[in-house]
């Protein structure tokens, strides 16, 4: 490599020390694709054991109550989600069956009726997409990549993964995602 010295390698491996990151991305150049690897690890088989799961540099392993903490957070919020999700759906099928042209309505009253039946489709939707991503964060903490971020396969962090259990990236890909949009 032109340019290259021990010099660059040993600030590498200070840079290393000090993120956490374990591997560097290179700059591509025309001509020299080649097949990615994704950096999330596959998933096991059988379920994982609490210390297996991952956290950053410094902070301690998953105790086992921990990680059943978490399991019992997750399995509640699926609960909730899908009673939200059944109670939202029968008043749905209520707001449907009413035309909103009822004798006596005026103009008012049935644009009052559509906002109302547009605000639970929305929070349908809303319990719905939850529902997903929590019921994804059970199977990740089953398969074993609980905590581990989607983008960068580096830990998220104990604290993060137990201040918003259904995170799927770290807080740099997050932020990153973020500034996309």
């Amino acid at each position: 490599m032109a340019g290259h010295s021990t010099a660059d390698d040993a600030d590498a491996v200070d840079a290393a020390a000090q993120t956490g990151v374990t591997t560097v991305g290179a700059k591509k150049t025309p001509g020299t694709a080649t097949a990615a690897k994704s950096p999330v690890p596959k998933a096991r088989i059988g379920a994982a054991e609490p210390g297996d799961l991952a956290v950053r540099p410094g902070e301690d392993p998953w105790t086992p109550e921990e990680a059943e903490g978490a399991r019992a957070e997750l399995t509640s919020e699926v609960l909730r989600l899908r009673e939200e999700i059944t109670s939202s759906e029968q008043s749905l099928a209520g707001l449907m069956r009413d035309p909103g042209d009822g004798a006596g309505d005026d103009d008012a009253d049935t644009g009052t009726k559509n906002i109302t039946r547009e605000h639970e489709l929305a929070l349908a939707a809303n319990a719905r997409e939850m529902l997903s991503q929590f019921e994804r964060a059970l199977q990740r903490l089953d398969a074993g990549t609980y905590g581990l971020c989607e983008t960068c396969g580096n830990p998220i962090g104990k604290a993060r993964m137990q201040a918003f259990p259904r995170a799927t990236l770290c807080v740099e890909c997050k932020q990153k995602q973020e500034r996309r949009y």
